[in-house]
């Protein structure tokens, strides 16, 4: 019998070693009947790690290497969150270790478990607890506070609405399981979906509802470029209301995506090609009739999606982020016909990325007005554009501005 630890210890020491979570749950070689318990494991994991790394330090006096945290934060999970007993855990845990060839810590973590009293853990009051019982960081949380206060805790609180699933076609054959419906045609939330045949035949696919929000609020046009746009979802979505879509990426082996999405889904009318939207392309000049920058961004509107995500983040990244959304809107800002659209989108929840980066463009950019995004989703209107919050948004955090070049 497989260990329940082994597949999750498996993952996340690859996460703690820098890897995004869904790579390393797609590059982990896992038996199919353990798939499921795996990621929650993993998710749940991540969820918790500022409060399971509470919990190991109450029951060690020195703080043990990576790989025996790892377990025990598994551990811990498994005892707190999924209600399994202590000696279960404690004997998964030490069989565990023994198996890692790391035999020696067996008796501290064995004693450590055996001893933990949750009671003994103090989890502090107000936005420090948040800290704690989130995956949001004091810096995030600090910032969320100053922008939307008493919601805060809601917005870091949300959790993702399930597997979002967008079909093209044969949605009936899913919908016999429990599922959700959103407000955009064919797509919907599952707790659960494993990809089978239709999948690589183009039927569905997996597609965040921000993803979906932010194509629907771009209008039907000739052209269209696609600025930022591995791994393709958004281009694919876009070319079944554009004629023709031009999509750009940074790097190479990123437009490989884009095309081999393309080509699973059977979409002939997008154009993937490497480019650094940040950089002038003479041939772009006023070529567009729409253009969609959907710029690279600190991302902590996907943190119920992405829990691995606040664990590399630091507030001075946020200057380097600020230089290259303000590049790349002001360049592709000359791609579009007058009369034509630009649009900016982001997936983070702080305004100095989204309405903050917008404002100072129409501020330089007289010939460039707000034209107002729609959504069917619920949002919060802002000054140039509109915010989505997790709390009301099945979990996603995005913003959209829609701009007319006059």
């Amino acid at each position: 019998m497989t260990n329940p630890f082994y597949d999750p210890y498996q993952v996340l020491t690859k996460v703690y070693g820098g890897a995004h979570l869904k790579i390393a749950l797609a590059d982990t070689p896992i038996e199919e009947a353990h798939r499921a318990r795996t990621v929650k494991v993993c998710y749940g994991v991540l969820e918790q790690e500022q409060y399971l790394s509470l919990c190991v330090k109450s029951v060690a006096s020195k703080s043990p290497k990576q790989s025996v945290r790892i377990v025990m934060k598994i551990a811990l999970y498994f005892l707190l969150f999924l209600g399994k007993p202590r000696y279960m855990v404690t004997d998964l845990a030490v069989g565990l270790l023994k198996k890692m060839g790391k035999g020696g810590m067996a008796g501290f973590v064995n004693a450590a478990l055996r001893s933990f009293d949750r009671e003994k853990v103090a989890v502090p009051e107000g936005d420090a607890g948040l800290c704690v019982t989130t995956p949001y960081p004091m810096f995030a949380v600090r910032r969320l506070r100053a922008e939307y206060g008493g919601r805060t805790e809601a917005i870091v609180r949300a959790k993702s609405g399930g597997v979002s699933v967008r079909f093209v076609r044969g949605a009936e054959r899913y919908l016999s399981r429990p599922h959700t419906a959103t407000p955009f045609e064919k797509v919907y939330l599952f707790e659960n979906f494993t990809r089978d045949a239709s999948f690589f035949a183009g039927d569905y696919t997996f597609q965040s509802v921000g993803s979906v929000a932010i194509c629907h609020a771009v209008e039907p046009c000739e052209t269209l470029l696609d600025a930022c746009a591995a791994p393709g979802g958004k281009s694919v979505l876009l070319a079944e209301k554009c004629a023709r879509v031009t999509a750009c990426e940074l790097h190479a082996h990123r437009v490989s995506l884009i095309e081999s999405y393309c080509a699973r889904m059977g979409t002939e009318n997008v154009t993937a090609m490497q480019a650094d939207s940040s950089v002038f392309r003479p041939e772009f000049e006023n070529a567009f009739d729409g253009v969609l920058c959907d710029v690279p961004c600190s991302g902590f509107g996907t943190v119920a999606e992405n829990p691995d995500l606040p664990l590399f983040k630091r507030e001075e990244d946020f200057a380097g982020l600020h230089a290259a959304q303000t590049a790349i809107l002001n360049n592709c800002s000359r791609y579009v016909k007058r009369g034509g659209h630009l649009y900016y989108s982001t997936c983070s929840l702080f305004g100095e990325e989204n309405d903050g980066i917008v404002s100072a463009f129409l501020a330089s950019h007289a010939d460039f007005a707000v034209c107002g995004a729609e959504s069917p989703l619920p949002h919060e209107k802002k000054r140039c554009g509109i915010q989505f919050l997790p709390d009301t948004a099945f979990g996603a955090g995005f913003y959209i501005a829609k701009l007319v070049r006059l």
